[in-house]
């Protein structure tokens, strides 16, 4: 049970790094690529939404899918459901930290 909580710790801290890697892309994107939009902009964007989707599955239901498919239902299960805890988690952390510390620096 504890390997399956750290398991889904790691987990959850991919999604949070891809996550921080995709906002960072889009945050810098009109200063790295230039603001014109022209045909490919949508296309990159939902290339990425595409890559997004599969990578965040993959880390979220990868092992649980297997593990599940080897026949350790109950293991599959309360490793979805930990890494989802996890998630849920980080959105409050973060949540809390956009509503105090970050609020001082926002720009209206």
């Amino acid at each position: 049970m504890k390997n399956l909580f750290a398991k889904s710790l790691f987990s959850a801290l991919g999604v949070f790094a891809y996550v921080l890697v995709v906002a960072l892309i889009m945050t810098h994107a009109n200063q790295w690529f230039g603001t014109s939009d022209n045909f490919w902009t949508p296309v990159v964007v939902l290339m990425l939404l595409v890559l997004s989707v599969a990578v965040v599955g993959i880390l979220i239901f990868g092992k649980p899918v297997l593990m599940y498919l080897d026949g350790m239902k109950k293991e599959a299960w309360t490793l979805l459901l930990y890494t989802i805890g996890w998630l849920a988690v980080i959105v409050v952390v973060a949540l809390v930290l956009l509503a105090t510390v970050f609020r001082s620096t926002a720009i209206y």
